[in-house]
C-alpha cells in the first residue's frame, strides 16, 4: 500500500489542512483586520514593532534552550541581510493593508512565486521548465489585468504591495542560501532582528497609544504568532503538496473580512484578475505533478 494510500496518512493530511485553515482564519481574517483598522491611527513601522516583541516574548524560553546554538551562527550578515529584507516587506505589507482593500493586498501578492522563482534563475542559477515559465507568463497576465485602467487604483499604497513582493521574494531566496544554517538560529533571528531593525523608525512615528488600543496592538502580535504556530503544525504533518492549493483559499477568507468590517466589495476586474493568477498556478503546479509521476512511471 503506498502511502498516499495510508489511511493515517490520510487522516494526518486532513488535520493538516485544519491546521493550515485555522492559520489562514487566524492571519488572514483576523490579524490583516486589525492592522487595517490599526494603521489608520499608527505608522505601519510601530505596528511591526509592535507585533515582533510580542513574538520575541513568545520565544524568549526558546532562545534559552538553545543559547549555546546562537553563539554557532554561521552566516551572521547574511541572516541580518535577510531580516532586513524581511522588515522592509512586512512593513510595506501593513502599509498596503491601510491604503488599499484586503483583496488586492492579497490578490497581488499571489504574483510573489513568479518573482521568487524569476530571482531563483538569477541568482541560484536553478533552471526552470518551459511548463513554470508558461504559468508565470499567464499569472503576470492576470496581475496586468488587475492594474490595468479601471482596475486598481494607483498610490502609495500600491508600490507598497510591490515592495513587499520584490523584498519578500529577496528574503526567500536568502533564506535557500542558508540550507546550513540552524532553522532555530534562523527564527531567532528572524524575531530579535525584526525587533531591531524596526526600533529606530518605529520609535521615530512612534505615537502615544490610548489605553484601550493596547488591546487590538496587543491582538495583532498573539495572532501572528498563533497563525505561525498552526502553519508549522500543518507543514509538520501533512504533505506540502496537499496543503499548498489549500493557501490560495486565504483570498477568500481575506475578502469576507474586508467585506465583514470594513465594507469592501471587490470590483469584477479584481476577482477576474485573481482567478486567472490562482487558476495558472495551480494548474501547472498540478500538471507539473502529472509530468513527474509519468516520468517515475516510465523508469
Amino acid at each position: 500500500m503506498t502511502e498516499t494510500a495510508s489511511p493515517d496518512r490520510k487522516k494526518t493530511n486532513r488535520e493538516g489542512v485544519l491546521w493550515v485553515l485555522a492559520d489562514m482564519v487566524l492571519v488572514s481574517g483576523g490579524m490583516t483586520a486589525l492592522v487595517k483598522a490599526q494603521g489608520i491611527t499608527y505608522p505601519a513601522f510601530q505596528l511591526v514593532f509592535i507585533r515582533s516583541l510580542i513574538g520575541l516574548m513568545f520565544i524568549l524560553p526558546l532562545i534559552w534552550r538553545h543559547r549555546s546554538a546562537m553563539l554557532a551562527v554561521k552566516h551572521p550578515w547574511q541572516n541580518i541581510s535577510r531580516i532586513s529584507c524581511n522588515a522592509i516587506a512586512l512593513t510595506s505589507q501593513f502599509l498596503a493593508y491601510t491604503m488599499l482593500p484586503l483583496v488586492v493586498v492579497n490578490a497581488i501578492s499571489f504574483s510573489r512565486p513568479l518573482i521568487t522563482m524569476a530571482m531563483a534563475v538569477l541568482m541560484l542559477g536553478e533552471t526552470v521548465t518551459r511548463l513554470r515559465w508558461i504559468g508565470a507568463g499567464l499569472a503576470f497576465a492576470g496581475v496586468l489585468f488587475m492594474l490595468a485602467p479601471g482596475g486598481v487604483e494607483w498610490n502609495l499604497g500600491l508600490l507598497a504591495v510591490f515592495a513587499t513582493v520584490i523584498f519578500g521574494s529577496l528574503a526567500i531566496i536568502q533564506t535557500r542560501m542558508l540550507r546550513d544554517e540552524n532553522t532555530t538560529v534562523m527564527m531567532v533571528f528572524y524575531t530579535v532582528g525584526l525587533a531591531a531593525i524596526t526600533a529606530v523608525p518605529a520609535l521615530w512615528v512612534w505615537k502615544p497609544v490610548a489605553a484601550m488600543d493596547w488591546i487590538p496592538l496587543l491582538a495583532i502580535g498573539f495572532l501572528a504568532q498563533a497563525g505561525q504556530y498552526c502553519f508549522l503544525r500543518a507543514y509538520r504533518m501533512a504533505d506540502a503538496s496537499v496543503l499548498a492549493p489549500i493557501g490560495y483559499l486565504s483570498i477568500v477568507v481575506v475578502t469576507v473580512s474586508g467585506y465583514l468590517f470594513f465594507d469592501e466589495v471587490p470590483e469584477p476586474r479584481i476577482v477576474v484578475g485573481a482567478v486567472v493568477v490562482l487558476a495558472a498556478l495551480q494548474a501547472t503546479a498540478w500538471l507539473e505533478r502529472r509530468r513527474e509521476q509519468r516520468a517515475a512511471a516510465e523508469r
